[in-house]
C-alpha cells in the first residue's frame, strides 16, 4: 500500500535534515539513495541496480549510480560540482540502453541540490535538499501515485489580488453580494494557498476543478458547496461513497467552511479565472503584503472613505521593533545560556497578547506573529543544541494565532485577516518542520485571530480581550483628515474627547489615541500607531496632547518623526506620517527616529523626554493664541477677494483689459500671491477702494466685472458672502499698510528656509499669504533665520508635507530673542539686508529658483549663515549646532514668556 502524502513528507522532512547534518566528503552516494527512495517507501530491492554497466557513444564502459528500469536513472556528484556536465554524462548513458529500460526521469544531484528531469514532457525541475517536502509530488510516481502534469506557476503577486478581484466584480454583477461573496472568496483564497503549501495535496484544488467540474462552469458553484461541506466535516463523519476525490480533501474546521452559503452561479469565464488563480504559485506570497493585495477587490472610492492605507512590511517593522521586538530579543539574548531562564521566557512570550483597533486585512498582527514565531524558533533551537527534539512537536511549540485580537470596520478585510493568521501560521510550522525534522501542520484548525467586525470607536474593547491580560496595542487607524471627515465620523471624535473645546477640528486617527490612552489606564499595555503628522503640528497638537498628557498621564516612549509611509498595494497611497510609541507609565530609555529624507532611512537618538512635537524636551503644548507673546509687529492675513475671479486679472488679461479701458489703469495694482511670489510671476488686482462712483460708471470694462463680482456673491449659499454683494466694488478684506513682510502660507518643506519678501501700499497682498504691516529688516532677519524655521518645522502644520504658515500657532508663539543689544539687533539687520541684496544679484532668477536646495547660489547660502550666527547669537552666547537644540532652547524661553502670560523683556523696535 502506497504512503499517504503526509507520511512522505514527514519522511522527506527527517531525511533533508539528517543528510544537511550528516554530509561530509566521505559520504556515501548509495547510502544517500536508499535513503531517497524510503522516502516514498521504496526498498532497495525494487530498486534495480547500483553502478549499472553500460556502453557509452565511444564504445568505453559507464557506470550509472542507480538504474531503476523504466522509471529513473540517477547520476550523483559531491557536493559542489557541475551539475551540467553530470547531466550530459547521464544523458550519454541513455545510448547504452535496452528500449524497456529506459527512463522516464533523470535526477542529478550533489548531496545539496537535486535537478529532476521528464523527460516525456522535457521538462526541469530544481530545488534545494531542504526543499524536498515541498516537491515530493514530483516523485509521486515511485510510490505508485498516478502521474500528474503539474504547470509552471507564477509567484503570488499583486497579479493574483487581481484576478481574485475580477471573480469578485463577476460575482457581484450576477448579484452574489454582500456578506455571502465576501466568505466564499475567503474560502477560494484558503483553497487557493492550501494546495501550495502542503495544507491540501500540490494542485489538489485545481485537479477538483479541472476533472470534476463542466468547463462552461454550470455545475462549478454545486461542486464548490460540496467540497465546502468536505472541509468543514471529520473523516470519520463523511459519507463512505462521497467522490473520491473529495474524500481526499483534510478536515479544515476552524469555522471558517462552518456557515451555509447561497449557492453561487459561474459560467466558462469564471471558471477559467478561477483556474487562472490557481495557477499562481501561492506559497510564495509575503505575509507583509497579505492584505495589501486585496486592495483590488474593494471599491476604490469605499477604500478612500475608510480611510484604508495598506502597509509594506519595512513600515510594520518601524512600529513593531521598538515596541516590542528590539526588547524582546535583547531578553533572549541575556537569558539563552541559562535553560531554565530560557524556559521562563518562553513561557512569557506565549502569554503575550495583542489588539489591533484598525486591523484592515491583519498585515500588522500577521508581521507581529511572524516576528514572534521566529524568536520562539530561536528558542527551540537553543533548547535543542543537543540534537534530541521532542517527538510530539505540538507540544513544544506554545505561541499560537489566538494570541492576536482585531477589529475592523468592514467584514471583508476582517475575514481576510483571520484567514491570513492561519496562513502565516502554517508557514511557520512549515520553517518548524524543516528545522527539526517533523511534519508540523495544525489540522484541523482549533484556534483563531479574533477579529472583530465592527466600529472600534463604539464597542468595548474590553470585550474582544482584557486589558489585564493585554500586552500590546498596535497599529495604524484610519487616515482621515477633519475635512474630509462625515458628520458621524466627527460626532464620534467629539465623544471621544468629551465635548472638549476644538475637538471638532481633529483629525479621526485622534479617536483611537484617546480611545488607548482610556483603556490602558492602571496597566502596564504598551501602545503604538502610525497617524498622519498632523497630530504632532499645528492646532491638532495641544488640543489631542493636552487630554493624553495631562487628563490620562500618557508618556511617550519612542517616536519616528515625519516619513513618507508608502505600501505595496495598487495605486500606493502615500502619506506623510508619524509613528508614536505610548504607555500610561513612564520609562528611562526613549528614542526618537529622526529623517533627514522622508523618503530615507531614520537613525536614533537617546531622549530623556518626549514632547508631543517629538522633540527631546519638556511636556510644553503651543496653545492658539490671538497675539504675539512678544512685543513684535501682529501678523494679518491677506486681502480675499472673494470675487468669483472677477476682480483678478493675470499679465496677459491686464494688458488686454488696459488696450480696452485705458483710463482704468490706475485702479489696477499688483496682487502678491504665494504662487507669483516664490515663483516671480505677475498677478493684478482691481482695486476700487475710495474709486469715485461717478468715474466706475464711464468705464463699461469695469461695470461688467462689477456685476458678475454682485452676481457670485448673491448666488452662494454661504450667508456670510451674499451680505459682501452690497459691496461689489471691493475685496472682502481691505489691509494696505504703507510696507509689510509677505509670508507665503503653503510653502515647500524642501526649502530649508521659507522665502519672505518686503512690499508698500503699491501693491496688495492675497490671501494666500500672511503679511507683517510696518515689519523692519530686523524682524524680517529673525524671521529668515534657521532658529524661527526649526520653530516652523515641528510646530507649524502641514500641507501634505509643505509648511502651511499659521499666525496664531507659530508667529504669536514665537519666542524672540530677549534683552537684545544694539550691536546684536544691528548685527541680524545687517546680514538680513545682505541676503535681501545677494536676491538681487540674480535678478532672472525666482525665489523658488533661489531657494531650491539644488540650485540655491553659494552666495546665498553664505549670507544665510551669516544671518544664522548673528541670530542664535541673540538667543545666546554659542551658535546653535543643530534644530533640536534650537528646539529644546525656544520650548524653554517659551514657557519663561508665558509663565504670566507674556513677556517681560522686549526686544527693542527698529525702522526698515
Amino acid at each position: 500500500m502506497a504512503l499517504s502524502w503526509n507520511e512522505i513528507k514527514e519522511r522527506a522532512l527527517n531525511f533533508s535534515k539528517e543528510w544537511a547534518d550528516a554530509y561530509n566528503e566521505e559520504a556515501d552516494s548509495q547510502q544517500f539513495l536508499v535513503e531517497f527512495f524510503n522516502v516514498f517507501g521504496i526498498s532497495r530491492k525494487r530498486v534495480s541496480t547500483f553502478e549499472h554497466k553500460v556502453k557509452k557513444l565511444d564504445d568505453k564502459d559507464g557506470y550509472i549510480d542507480l538504474l531503476w528500469k523504466g522509471t529513473i536513472l540517477i547520476e550523483m556528484k559531491s557536493r559542489g560540482k557541475n551539475l551540467d556536465k553530470a547531466y550530459k554524462q547521464a544523458k550519454d548513458y541513455l545510448y547504452g540502453l535496452q528500449q524497456h529500460e529506459l527512463p522516464k526521469y533523470i535526477l542529478i544531484s550533489d548531496f545539496e541540490n537535486l535537478r529532476l528531469f521528464d523527460i516525456e514532457e522535457n521538462k526541469t525541475i530544481e530545488f534545494k535538499l531542504n526543499e524536498l517536502v515541498n516537491n515530493v509530488q514530483h516523485f509521486g510516481y515511485i510510490s505508485g501515485y498516478q502521474k500528474k502534469v503539474y504547470k509552471e506557476q507564477d509567484p503570488a503577486n499583486i497579479k493574483a489580488a487581481e484576478m481574485m478581484g475580477k471573480l469578485h466584480d463577476r460575482l457581484k454583477e450576477i448579484g452574489y453580494t454582500g456578506h455571502p461573496l465576501e466568505v466564499y472568496l475567503v474560502r477560494i483564497l484558503f483553497c487557493l494557498f492550501a494546495e501550495d503549501t502542503t495544507i491540501f495535496d500540490k494542485q489538489m484544488f485545481q485537479d477538483f476543478i479541472e476533472q470534476r467540474t463542466n468547463e462552461d462552469g454550470s455545475d462549478l458553484a454545486s461542486k464548490l458547496q460540496e467540497l465546502f461541506q468536505v472541509l468543514n466535516t471529520p473523516i470519520e463523519k463523511r459519507y463512505t461513497n462521497i467522490d473520491e476525490q473529495l474524500a481526499g480533501f483534510p478536515y479544515v474546521n476552524g469555522k471558517l467552511f462552518e456557515e451555509p452559503l447561497p449557492i453561487a452561479s459561474f459560467d466558462s469565464k469564471m471558471r477559467q479565472a478561477l483556474l487562472n488563480c490557481c495557477y499562481i504559485d501561492w506559497s510564495k506570497i509575503s505575509p507583509a503584503i497579505f492584505g495589501s493585495m486585496f486592495q483590488s477587490v474593494m471599491n476604490p472610492k469605499e477604500r478612500r472613505d475608510l480611510g484604508a492605507h495598506y502597509t509594506s512590511e519595512t513600515n510594520i517593522l518601524k512600529l513593531i521593533k521598538p515596541l516590542f521586538l528590539d526588547e524582546l530579543w535583547k531578553e533572549f539574548e541575556s537569558v539563552k545560556d541559562n535553560k531554565n531562564k530560557l524556559i521562563e521566557f518562553h513561557k512569557k512570550l506565549s502569554f503575550l497578547r495583542f489588539l489591533d483597533p484598525a486591523c484592515g486585512c491583519g498585515n500588522f498582527l500577521v508581521i507581529t506573529y511572524r516576528e514572534l514565531r521566529l524568536l520562539e524558533l530561536e528558542i527551540l533551537r537553543t533548547l535543542n543544541k543537543t540534537g534530541q527534539i521532542e517527538a510530539d512537536i505540538n507540544s513544544i511549540i506554545w505561541l499560537d494565532v489566538d494570541m492576536m485580537h482585531g477589529i475592523e470596520f468592514e467584514e471583508f478585510p476582517a475575514r481576510i485577516a483571520e484567514v491570513a493568521m492561519w496562513l502565516i501560521d502554517h508557514q511557520m510550522n512549515m520553517l518548524i518542520s524543516n528545522e527539526f525534522g517533523h511534519y508540523f501542520i495544525r489540522l484541523p484548525l482549533k484556534k483563531a485571530a479574533k477579529i472583530i467586525h465592527g466600529d472600534a470607536l463604539e464597542i468595548n474593547w474590553e470585550n474582544i480581550v482584557s486589558k489585564y491580560n493585554l500586552s500590546f496595542i498596535l497599529g495604524n487607524p484610519p487616515f482621515i483628515g477633519s475635512k474630509m471627515m462625515k458628520q458621524n465620523q466627527r460626532n464620534q471624535i467629539v465623544k471621544q474627547f468629551d465635548n472638549a473645546d476644538g475637538s471638532g477640528v481633529l483629525d479621526y486617527v485622534t479617536g483611537w489615541y484617546i480611545k488607548t490612552a482610556k483603556f490602558i489606564q492602571d496597566t502596564k499595555i504598551k501602545a503604538a500607531f502610525v497617524s498622519t503628522n498632523s497630530i504632532v503640528q499645528g492646532e491638532q497638537t495641544s488640543i489631542l496632547w493636552g487630554q493624553m498628557l495631562y487628563k490620562y498621564n500618557i508618556k511617550i516612549h519612542f517616536a519616528h518623526r515625519t516619513f513618507k509611509w508608502s505600501n505595496e498595494a495598487k495605486g500606493k497611497a502615500a502619506v506623510y506620517c508619524v509613528i508614536i510609541g505610548f504607555a500610561n507609565y513612564d520609562v528611562n530609555n526613549k528614542s526618537i527616529f529622526d529623517y533627514d529624507n522622508i523618503n530615507g532611512a531614520a537613525h536614533e537618538l537617546k531622549a530623556k523626554n518626549i514632547n508631543p512635537y517629538l522633540v527631546d524636551a519638556k511636556d510644553i503644548l503651543i496653545n492658539k493664541s490671538s497675539h504675539p507673546i512678544c512685543n513684535v509687529p501682529k501678523m494679518s492675513f491677506g486681502n480675499m477677494p472673494l470675487d468669483g475671479g472677477h476682480l483678478l486679472l493675470s499679465d496677459e488679461e491686464k494688458k488686454e483689459f488696459v488696450l480696452k479701458e485705458p483710463k482704468a489703469e490706475k485702479y489696477i495694482l499688483p496682487l502678491i500671491s504665494a504662487y507669483e511670489f516664490l515663483n516671480g510671476e505677475k498677478r493684478w488686482c482691481l482695486w476700487l477702494v475710495d474709486a469715485e462712483p461717478s468715474e466706475i460708471k464711464h468705464l463699461p470694462e469695469i461695470m461688467k466685472r462689477i456685476e458678475l463680482v454682485k452676481k457670485f456673491r448673491l448666488d452662494s449659499i454661504a450667508p456670510s458672502t451674499k451680505k459682501f454683494a452690497d459691496t461689489p466694488t471691493l475685496f472682502r478684506d481691505r489691509n494696505r499698510p504703507t510696507t509689510f513682510i509677505v509670508i507665503p502660507r503653503v510653502s515647500s518643506e524642501n526649502r530649508k528656509y521659507i522665502p519672505f519678501g518686503f512690499f508698500d501700499k503699491n501693491s496688495i497682498v492675497s490671501d494666500t499669504c500672511m503679511s507683517i504691516p510696518n515689519g523692519g529688516l530686523f524682524h524680517f532677519g529673525v524671521l529668515m533665520s534657521s532658529m524661527h524655521m526649526a520653530w516652523v518645522k515641528y510646530i507649524c502644520g502641514r500641507l501634505k508635507s509643505d509648511y502651511r504658515y499659521s499666525k496664531d500657532i507659530v508667529y504669536n508663539n514665537y519666542p524672540w530673542p530677549e534683552a537684545l543689544t544694539d550691536k546684536q539687533i544691528k548685527a541680524i539687520e545687517t546680514t538680513a539686508q545682505k541676503v535681501l541684496d545677494v536676491r538681487t544679484d540674480f535678478p532672472k532668477s525666482s525665489l523658488a529658483d533661489l531657494y531650491n536646495p539644488l540650485t540655491i547660489p553659494p552666495s546665498l547660502v553664505e549670507a544665510h549663515n551669516d544671518l544664522d550666527k548673528a541670530v542664535d547669537l541673540a538667543y545666546r552666547s554659542q551658535p546653535f549646532p543643530n534644530d533640536a537644540n534650537r528646539m529644546v532652547f525656544l520650548f524653554e524661553l517659551y514657557e519663561k514668556y508665558t509663565a504670566d502670560l507674556f513677556t517681560k523683556s522686549k526686544p527693542k523696535k527698529t525702522k526698515k
